[in-house]
């Protein structure tokens, strides 16, 4: 049976990564001068025994760096915890180059792959450590299985990264350091999925720390913690409150916990003015010299509440990188300005999502009358026409991008023109006719009456996250919408709110933007069809489905279908057969039209100090690599004196 090429170019990394590891180990390692004080006094163990046998050895972008320096960037005051993931959580099995175009072993020294892509062995780099000194182990890895993932209280829904067939993956440890991940069928994406970092990462649970919070390991023990940690009503709380299953918030706010990552949380995301983090003394990365990483001491994230204060600050020289939330058009000739004062220089950076700005009706809402409005495909394509895309584009993206159903890019292999463009003429006139159909009855000031005979009432959530606008936009729909009779209402909420909403199943609809757009679309499909959660909430009740067909709610055929050729591109081994299955499954997910995208971006910017050397120019930001996380910990200081 053929291997695909990410098969193969994982295989060839491999390779590459042994022959590193192998010269690395005749070398003098060296570390932080930040450090000298704790090894000469006892309290650290000298650098060569807290790093592997053979330690993963960075390629740098430019240079050999030098140690030092606080890293200072920003994030929002609230629910911006992913932000902090993607610059300095991405640590996971294996990964994504900085380019995105092949995967390469990670915290994994070597990846072995079935000829039927069922099987992957996986050996980790022997002498591995978190964070506080424990050793790294399959035991870890075998923990998140078999307590974590397994465990129906703290997994009730089995993340879609990790099933295959409908059925979850067996994990099996071979011994220490050698694990294999074993699948029903054929899985040609799992480690695509895995480099990609999403759902449950086997690599964030340290087994020593947590099994006091963990039932099987500690009941005797559990009335005491819970007494000490009053937030929590029971141990599966407890446990959550301690560790994130992915990313989330909880992750951000223990200091106690034990990480694989280049810096270690000092300042959690709780505090009210920053977040803060600072090496790892046990990062089991070298540059080829022989330089344990990271170079940078510490990373230090202002939390504002507006991005306007964000483009304040980086324009007066108080940050050293960012672009979330403020590379956009709207900012970009303030910041372009601001460049000498500011003492930062534009970077390109690749981020190309399927849309910028989508509406997501809840299709699993529990109002039994918007249920039966929000299925009906026709109300969908009325208010899809109903929109004046090029009018927005125009008036709140200063004429940058192009109007756009959620789609692939036309720089990408699977671009397709109809199913970028369906639906996106601005014609309110059949708009009208359609929706006379659906809702023919209106009342006296001229909105639509549902089939209750009550006025249809769309509230729609919107939060003004990545500095997309998404409040103007609304408005702006809101205005279209009126004017073929849909009333729709405005309720803005922070991020935080949002995510707890979602999470209830509470909203109606909301707008946000949608990944799939360039590399990602073949492991990311969450706008293309209910999916694993994410931020992207418009049927949580058929993900839950997908991922385990005793939870959730069934979906319709069609949306079934759509999962079932979904299920096929994730079986398929080699590149071309993937692909033929993959144009097939968004042919489908076009037909269904389950969301309304409003625009197709252009590729955006990033701003980074002058004096920070080592920073990939055109970072592609696909998915959750949307920071520099694989490259960070190479970045250094030079001032150039």
């Amino acid at each position: 049976m053929i291997l695909s090429k990410a098969l193969k170019r994982a295989a060839l990394s491999t390779a590459l990564a042994l022959a590193f590891a192998s010269a690395a180990g005749a070398v003098d390692y060296h570390q932080a001068p930040m450090l000298d004080e704790k090894v000469a006094d006892g309290t650290l163990p000298p650098v060569a025994e807290r790093l592997p046998e053979n330690p993963y050895v960075e390629t740098m972008v430019d240079s050999i760096g030098d140690y030092g320096g606080t890293l200072r960037t920003t994030i929002l005051a609230n629910g911006d915890h992913y932000n902090l993931t993607r610059t300095v959580a991405n640590e996971l099995l294996v990964r994504w180059d900085p380019a995105w175009e092949k995967i390469e072993p990670s915290l994994a020294e070597e990846v072995t792959v079935s000829e039927d892509a069922t099987t992957y062995t996986i050996k980790l780099r022997k002498g591995l450590k978190w964070s506080d000194g424990e050793p790294f182990t399959v035991d870890d890895i075998m923990f998140w299985y078999e307590d974590v993932f397994m465990n129906e209280s703290l997994t009730p829904s089995k993340s879609s990264s990790f099933v295959a067939g409908g059925e979850p993956v067996k994990v099996t440890k071979i011994d220490d350091d050698t694990v294999e991940f074993k699948f029903a069928v054929p899985y040609g994406l799992f480690l695509q999925q895995l480099a990609y970092g999403q759902g449950h990462q086997p690599v964030i649970f340290p087994k020593h720390y947590l099994k006091q919070f963990h039932e099987k390991y500690n009941a005797e023990g559990i009335p005491a913690l819970l007494d000490e940690n009053p937030a929590a009503n029971d141990w599966v709380s407890l446990f959550n409150s301690k560790v994130s299953l992915t990313f989330q918030p909880a992750y951000w706010q223990n200091v106690d916990l034990p990480t694989m990552n280049p810096w270690i949380l000092t300042v959690p995301y709780a505090d009210g003015e920053r977040v803060a983090v600072t090496r790892n003394p046990y990062y089991w990365k070298v540059d080829p010299d022989g330089n344990q990483l990271p170079y940078i001491d510490n990373v230090t994230w202002a939390k504002v509440d507006d991005p306007q204060l964000m483009v304040l600050k980086m324009t007066s020289g108080e940050f050293d990188f960012a672009f979330r939330h403020i590379n956009n058009a709207t900012f970009r000739s303030v910041l372009y300005d601001g460049q000498e004062s500011g003492n930062y220089h534009f970077i390109d950076v690749q981020d190309l999502p399927a849309n910028d700005a989508v509406l997501l009706l809840n299709l699993n809402t529990d109002d039994p009358v918007k249920h039966e409005i929000f299925n009906n495909k026709d109300f969908r394509i009325a208010l899809s026409h109903a929109i004046d895309r090029q009018d927005i584009i125009d008036l709140i993206y200063v004429g940058q991008g192009r109007p756009a159903q959620v789609a692939v890019q036309p720089s990408h292999e699977l671009y397709n023109e109809t199913q970028a463009t369906q639906y996106t003429e601005y014609d309110p006139d059949l708009a009208n006719e359609m929706l006379d159909q659906i809702m023919p009855e209106k009342d006296g000031e001229g909105f639509r009456l549902g089939p209750d005979g009550n006025r249809f009432t769309i509230n729609f959530m919107v939060s003004d996250v990545f500095g997309l606008s998404y409040p103007d936009v609304m408005q702006m729909v809101q205005e279209y919408a009126a004017d073929v009779g849909l009333d729709i209402q405005i309720r803005t909420t922070d991020r935080a709110r949002l995510n707890t909403m979602w999470s209830a199943n509470e909203q109606d609809a909301y707008i946000w933007n949608c990944v799939g757009g360039l590399s990602e679309v073949y492991t990311d499909v969450r706008c293309y069809m209910p999916f694993q959660h994410a931020d992207i909430f418009f049927a949580t009740k058929w993900s839950d489905w997908y991922s385990d067909h005793a939870k959730g709610e069934e979906p319709p055929e069609n949306v079934k279908e759509l999962m079932a050729a979904y299920d096929k591109v994730n079986e398929a081994v080699s590149d071309e057969d993937r692909k033929a299955r993959m144009e097939e499954f968004l042919e489908l997910s076009a037909n269904a039209f389950l969301n309304i995208g409003i625009v197709s971006p252009e590729p955006k910017y990033m701003m980074v100090s002058n004096d920070l050397k080592n920073v990939y120019d055109g970072i592609p930001i696909n998915g959750i690599l949307w920071h520099p996380a694989p490259t960070l910990s190479q970045w250094y200081f030079d001032d150039g004196e």
